[in-house]
């Protein structure tokens, strides 16, 4: 463990206008909602897309604490599938003031560099957007929103910004990190 400088940057889109399309996959991938929560899953898809970028607020959560965060209204799970293999994800959660947050999103390892994560975010954006279609005791989506870090993988600002996310705040703190990420599961490191 060691202290490093932490920045984190808070993006946001007040306008559905606002989200540009990213350059289509080289391959045929579907983005496809998860429609029965599933604790299990979600816990999977967290550690295998944010073990190595240092994800670690919800290792400790139980299989009650994951039930009770995937079944609330307005909160939906979307996987990427490449030729039926999880390529990536996206959580969205409805907030108050009709806006909407992509809380976690990342491509698996053996699919990041493949040209998914722009067309992902794109798909995302459009069913943050959309998302009281789903959900009728929703109003409208008002504003989406998502955060990211240094500790994100070295596109995912880049990425953000090149889908029409505009920065509103960045914020900087010094925190105790492990100098090396988790990885997925144990030992996927050795």
């Amino acid at each position: 463990m060691s202290e490093q400088v932490v920045t984190t940057w808070s993006l946001e889109q007040n306008d559905p206008d606002g989200l540009r399309q990213a350059k289509p996959p080289a391959e045929p991938v579907d983005l496809v909602r998860v429609d029965v929560p599933s604790p299990e899953f979600s816990r999977f898809l967290y550690t295998a897309v944010g073990g190595d970028w240092h994800w670690t607020d919800r290792l400790g959560w139980n299989h009650k604490r994951w039930s009770e965060w995937l079944e609330r209204p307005g909160v939906e799970t979307w996987v990427l599938y490449s030729r039926g293999t999880p390529a990536g994800y996206v959580e969205l959660e409805a907030q108050p003031n009709d806006q909407v947050e992509i809380t976690c999103f990342g491509l698996l390892p053996g699919f990041v560099g493949r040209g998914l994560g722009g067309h992902m975010l794109h798909e995302a954006g459009v069913r943050a957007w959309n998302l009281a279609q789903r959900w009728p005791q929703l109003q409208p989506t008002k504003r989406v929103w998502v955060h990211t870090c240094s500790l994100d993988g070295p596109s995912a600002l880049a990425n953000y910004k090149a889908r029409g996310f505009e920065v509103f705040r960045v914020e900087e703190e010094t925190i105790e990190v492990s100098d090396t990420p988790i990885g997925p599961w144990p030992g996927a490191r050795n």
